[in-house]
């Protein structure tokens, strides 16, 4: 087996266990704080092991500067989970996870803004064609037949879950030559700390099914998923990894469809559809009069 065919196999893995978070999430049946709280201590605990391993608990791996970067980033991805995981029952899975893949544009948006980075043209097409997805999507709450306790709360949540999450890939492009698995130990960690008081330890989950998903969460979305998609990045081109990571949305929404019955009616679908689209356009380069990746595209 090449690299290439091994770290395809291990992306395409990590995007699956990616997109079946917010069914695990859902059926947990725990608040959002506590949820996440959960995710790191079990997720941090895994990473440990892992990075102790690797032999990557070492002072001399990690600056003290760049300890600091971590932390921040740590800080931002970890609230990204909570208003990703806040939206997921108030604008159903799938909604909030097209929402939530508008982070390709809040990405190119802060670059703009905090390096001087040029929007061409085709960005601003892309762009244009994911809010109008955006508007199609809030529309269609009135002929949907589920959409949560709070749909525009949700897909507001998801849209702030994706800002966090350009705001932590900003912070990471300072972690250059950092072990992946050590930051997301960092991170993790950071999680712990963060949501502690909140997550209302002195009640945890009285049933082992709960305590069940909840460690799968740590565990198998967390660690294991670290693992396979650090693993595939180290082994493929970039455009690869982006195309592969489309995999994630496509099976929140089959998830959501076949756990809970949600069904995108014509203009969610319509809206979810050109979300994808000019996420996937905008992280491979395509423009409209040439929509294709580059040559390295296998």
């Amino acid at each position: 087996m090449t690299d290439t065919t091994r770290g395809t196999v291990e992306m395409t893995a990590a995007m699956v266990i990616s997109g079946t978070i917010g069914l695990f999430v859902v059926l947990s049946g725990q608040p959002v704080m506590s949820v996440v709280f959960w995710r790191c201590a079990f997720g941090a605990l895994t990473l440990l092991a892992i990075c102790a391993g690797l032999g990557l608990l070492r002072p001399d791996v990690i600056t003290r500067r760049q300890i600091a970067y971590a932390v921040i980033g740590g800080i931002a991805i970890v609230a990204n989970w909570v208003l990703l995981f806040a939206a997921f029952p108030r604008a159903s899975i799938s909604i909030a996870t097209a929402a939530y893949n508008t982070q390709p544009f809040m990405l190119v948006a802060l670059g703009a803004l905090l390096f001087g980075e040029r929007i061409t043209l085709a960005k601003l097409g892309w762009l244009l064609v994911a809010f109008t997805g955006m508007l199609l999507i809030v529309e269609g709450k009135s002929g949907a037949a589920h959409v949560g306790s709070d749909y525009v709360g949700g897909i507001l949540l998801a849209l702030g879950a994706a800002f966090l999450y350009a705001i932590a890939a900003i912070v990471a492009k300072k972690l250059k030559g950092v072990p992946p698995h050590l930051i997301a130990l960092i991170q993790v960690v950071v999680g712990v700390v963060m949501l502690a008081p909140f997550a209302d330890l002195g009640r945890p989950p009285a049933d082992l099914r709960s305590w069940a998903i909840l460690i799968a969460i740590g565990v198998i979305h967390t660690g294991l998923m670290y693992i396979l998609l650090y693993g595939a990045i180290q082994k493929l081109p970039t455009n690869l990894v982006g195309a592969l990571s489309f995999i994630y949305p496509v099976v929140a929404i089959a998830a959501d469809y076949i756990a809970f019955g949600q069904r995108l009616q014509a203009l969610q679908l319509a809206g979810a559809a050109a979300i994808l689209l000019a996420a996937a356009a905008m992280t491979l380069g395509w423009t409209f009069s040439q929509r294709q990746a580059s040559p390295e595209a296998g």
